[in-house]
C-alpha cells in the first residue's frame, strides 16, 4: 500500500527515563533499551510502527546531540537530516516548533503525528487504524487532536484529559471535545475520573495539521513561535546549526500541552484502547511483561529464583543471580549497580539517584 506523502512523524527521543535507573543510564537512556526481551529497543519498535503509516524519509527523531550516534546505530539507514539534535533540553513545546520548521521547508502541506518514542503498544493494528483516522481528520479540519487511553484503573501517575461526551466532530462520533487537561491526581481524584466516566489517560500522542499547529503556537507561544520563525529561511542550510544553538539557550521551556493544548478551542480526543503503556516505571513495566508461574517477570539467561513471587528481576545475560524468598521487589543487576527495591516504593528511585550522585559520583548515573 502506498503511503501518503503529505504524513509525517516526530518521535521525541530526548528524555533520560531516570525512573527506569540503573538499567536506563545517562549514556544509554531507557528508549534505547530492550526492556521487553524481544530483541528490539522501545525506539526501534516505535520507529518501526510509525513506517506502516508514513514515508521512512518523512519520520523525524527529535533528541539530544549526545544521543544522536545511538539513534544512527539503531535506526539503520535513516539519514543524517532526519535526525534533529537540540543543545539543550527544553521541554516538548520548543522540540515541536524545531521540528515543524524543519518540515514546514520540506512540505507546507504536511500532517504530523507526534509521539513520545519510549512508549509500548500491544494492539498495532489498532493503533495505525487510529492514527490513519486522526491523520484524515487532520487533513480536512483546523483542530488539534490527542489520543486519550480508556483508563483500566485509577492510575495516580499519568495526567488526565476530560472530554464532552456530547460534542465531538460532525464528521466523526469518534474524536470527542477536550474540557479539560489535568495533572496528575491524588488517589480519591483518580477514583472520582475513573466513576465519572468521561477521563482519560493522556497518552501524550498528538495529530495535527502544520498549519495548524503552527497557527496555534503563534497564537499561544508566541515567545517560542517567534524564536524559530525569525529563522525560518535558515533551516535544512549550513545555517541552521548555528541559528539552533543560538535560539536554544534562549528558548521558553513549556510543554506542548501547558503552553497550547490547555489553551486552544479546537482540542479533540479520540478515546482509545490499542494496549498503551508508557512503560515510565519498573512496577508499569512488570504489569506488561511476560511473568512465571510465581508472577515474577524476569530477564536475563542466568536467574534462578527459589521461593520468590511477584518480582520484577532484570540482571545481565552475563551474570548468574541466585534469587531466594523476595517478594513484591524490583530486583535490576546492570553494569555496576545493583539495585533491590520493594515495589510499592519504586518512587524513592529518583532520590535513591539524587543520594548517588552526591555521595557516590556521576559515573553510577
Amino acid at each position: 500500500m502506498e503511503l501518503n506523502k503529505n504524513n509525517y512523524c516526530v518521535i521525541m527521543a530526548g528524555g533520560i527515563g531516570s525512573r527506569f535507573w540503573p538499567m536506563s543510564r545517562t549514556d544509554k537512556p531507557k528508549q534505547f533499551l530492550d526492556v521487553m526481551g524481544v530483541g528490539e529497543s522501545l525506539i526501534q519498535m516505535t520507529y518501526h510502527r510509525f513506517e506502516k503509516i508514513c514515508p521512512k524519509d518523512n519520520i523525524y527523531i527529535v533528541t539530544s546531540e549526545m544521543y544522536k550516534d545511538l539513534v544512527a546505530e539503531q535506526l539503520h539507514g535513516i539519514k543524517e537530516d532526519r535526525i534533529i539534535c537540540e543543545p539543550a533540553r527544553r521541554n516538548t513545546a520548543p522540540c515541536i516548533a524545531y521540528a515543524n520548521f524543519r518540515i514546514l521547508k520540506d512540505n507546507p502541506m504536511a500532517n504530523i503525528i507526534v509521539a513520545p518514542s519510549d512508549h509500548l503498544i500491544l494492539k498495532e493494528d489498532v493503533f495505525i487504524k487510529i492514527i490513519n483516522q486522526a491523520l484524515e481528520a487532520a487533513q480536512n479540519n483546523d483542530i488539534l487532536i490527542t489520543l486519550g487511553i480508556k483508563p483500566s484503573y485509577p492510575n495516580t501517575g499519568y495526567g488526565y484529559i476530560q472530554f464532552d461526551r456530547t460534542d465531538g466532530l460532525k464528521s466523526d462520533n469518534g474524536f470527542k471535545k477536550v474540557k479539560l487537561f489535568t495533572e496528575k491526581p491524588n488517589r480519591e481524584m483518580a477514583e472520582k475520573f475513573i466513576e465519572s466516566g468521561d477521563f482519560l489517560w493522556n497518552a501524550g500522542i498528538f495529530v495535527w495539521s502544520l498549519n495548524a499547529i503552527n497557527k496555534a503556537m503563534n497564537e499561544y507561544l508566541p515567545e517560542v513561535y517567534n524564536a524559530f520563525n525569525q529563522g525560518r529561511e535558515l533551516f535544512a542550510t549550513d545555517k541552521e546549526l548555528e541559528f539552533i544553538n543560538e535560539t536554544y539557550t534562549s528558548c521558553q521551556s513549556i510543554s506542548i500541552d501547558y503552553g497550547v493544548m490547555e489553551k486552544a478551542p479546537n482540542v479533540y480526543v479520540i478515546p482509545s484502547d490499542f494496549g498503551w503503556s508508557d512503560v515510565g516505571t519498573w512496577k508499569a513495566l512488570y504489569e506488561v511483561r511476560n511473568k512465571d508461574n510465581e508472577g515474577n517477570s524476569i530477564t536475563g539467561k542466568n536467574v534462578m529464583t527459589y521461593s520468590c513471587e511477584n518480582n520484577v528481576i532484570t540482571v545481565d545475560d552475563n551474570k548468574l543471580a541466585v534469587i531466594q524468598g523476595m517478594n513484591d521487589y524490583i530486583i535490576v543487576d546492570s553494569g555496576n549497580v545493583l539495585l533491590i527495591c520493594k515495589k510499592d516504593e519504586e518512587q524513592r528511585v529518583k532520590q535513591f539517584l539524587t543520594d548517588v550522585e552526591v555521595q557516590k559520583g556521576k559515573e553510577y548515573l
